[in-house]
């Protein structure tokens, strides 16, 4: 049996709904701040940058095309600047981080600093046909 303990973080915070930038600095000062507690492990809520498309609870469905092209237009690119600087931080604090995005995907993939992917298309990627993979 083993005795191991990893201290995980999940982490609770919101996101800034004005757009990625604003979000991906909420992560990076969690991820600081959740490094410098003790956690090991670092978990961040589905699609959590930019945001989740909270408007789909409220907007009828024929008013939510302009929201989520905005939410598309501000998706992470696998790879980028945002995900190469949460591979940094992680990397630069000795911790794995777990976190969802609404991502939008570029040929090359970032097998240095991901270990894992699961890609689950949104919405908007279904109804622009986005790849045929996903749930």
């Amino acid at each position: 049996m083993r005795t191991d303990t990893i201290r995980a973080a999940a982490v609770q915070i919101a996101p800034d709904l004005s757009g990625r930038a604003g979000t991906m600095t909420r992560v990076l000062n969690a991820i600081a701040e959740a490094a410098d507690k003790g956690a090991e492990f670092i978990v961040f809520p589905e699609t959590f940058v930019p945001y989740y498309p909270y408007f789909s609870f409220v907007l009828p469905p024929v008013q939510q095309g302009a929201p989520h092209l905005d939410l598309m237009r501000e998706a992470v690119v696998v790879p980028s600047a945002e995900t190469r600087a949460v591979a940094e931080a992680a990397r630069r604090r000795g911790v794995v981080v777990v976190r969802g995005v609404p991502g939008r995907r570029q040929p090359v993939s970032e097998t240095a600093t991901t270990l894992c992917e699961r890609r689950r298309l949104c919405r908007w990627e279904r109804a622009s046909g986005g790849e045929a993979m996903g749930e």
